[in-house]
């Protein structure tokens, strides 16, 4: 396959999923601002501290004090001037799609090319005024119609195993993102108030919905959700789809199929002392774990690689045009 167009379809599935991610994001924080407000008229205190202020930062985008809630999730779902808005994702997405029409069968491109012009539609602005969460459910059930199709539609082959590949590792990103901005420090510190920790928990069930794993974690987990135990299943739970185990381990089988000597294949190799290593801790977390720091470590790895697939299979492409990197 040619360097440009696997590098096209790794992308193609990170901007996907980075759609999906920010749609559950949003709605996550927009429900979470709805049900903090509520609980602030009765008691005089906020439940939760995963906030708009948390958006601009676990998305990396330009922070502006200016900026009030509306104009955060505006700003970040229907502005294509800012890089990590929603639109921006469906927008790049698309024409990824395009690019590679002739890799991905007709119903993944008619998926996607749907979206972007239901998103660009006219009334999409009076939709988004009436009631954000239309537009954020919207994105995500295309974005799971995508990658059903895919799934159905698609040879399975090193095609496949990089759109693949572009999804897991987005995901596993935007997880940790959340994770390390939402949940700085997951398990009390010395001198931590009751209140302290209550509000932590709030965030934790709020960042459980945001990435919509709540029932799941209900199903698997005995445990209140409180902060500690959300971030372990968030972290190692690999029967959770979206977990950060999980993500690595798909990345790690995609990247295998699609290499020619997996031995001899840094990315690979690293994916697997990346596994095991989270394998470990893992079957080893107890309390005392510092689970903000083994975010930090995790996500340096994947930076790691992220440059190490650039360097063995894209060498020599193009930068694709109005990509945003992790």
């Amino acid at each position: 396959m040619l360097s440009r167009i696997a590098q096209e379809l790794f992308w193609l599935g990170r901007n996907v999923a980075r759609a999906e991610h920010t749609a559950r994001l949003l709605d996550g924080v927009f429900q979470a601002s709805l049900q903090s407000a509520a609980d602030t008229s009765r008691s005089g205190n906020a439940a939760v501290r995963l906030d708009w202020e948390s958006i601009v930062a676990i998305m990396g985008a330009e922070s502006d004090s200016g900026y009030g809630s509306a104009d955060v999730l505006r700003r970040m779902t229907l502005d294509r001037n800012e890089p990590a808005s929603l639109i921006s994702c469906v927008d790049r997405a698309r024409e990824g799609a395009r690019t590679v029409r002739d890799v991905v069968s007709a119903e993944m491109w008619e998926a996607i090319n749907t979206t972007q012009l239901t998103l660009l539609e006219s009334d999409s602005n009076g939709r988004f005024g009436m009631g954000p969460y239309s537009v954020f459910q919207y994105v995500r059930e295309r974005s799971a119609l995508f990658w059903g199709l895919t799934s159905r539609t698609m040879l399975r082959d090193e095609a496949n195993a990089f759109l693949t590949a572009g999804g897991r590792i987005e995901s596993a990103d935007m997880v940790l993102r959340m994770l390390r901005v939402a949940m700085p420090a997951p398990e009390p510190t010395e001198g931590e108030t009751v209140a302290d920790a209550s509000l932590q928990d709030g965030q934790a069930q709020a960042l459980l919905h945001a990435v919509g794993g709540f029932q799941a974690f209900r199903r698997a987990v005995p445990s209140p959700a409180h902060a500690g135990p959300v971030a372990r299943f968030l972290l190692y739970e690999r029967n959770y789809p979206d977990s950060v185990a999980a993500s690595v381990d798909a990345l790690h089988r995609a990247l295998g199929n699609a290499d020619d000597s997996p031995r001899r294949s840094e990315p690979v190799l690293r994916l697997s002392r990346l596994g095991a290593d989270l394998d470990f801790r893992g079957r080893g977390a107890q309390a005392s774990v510092n689970l903000a720091e083994t975010c930090e470590l995790v996500q340096s790895e994947l930076t790691l690689i992220d440059k190490d697939i650039a360097e063995r299979y894209f060498a020599g492409a193009m930068p694709a045009a109005g990509l945003v990197m992790a």
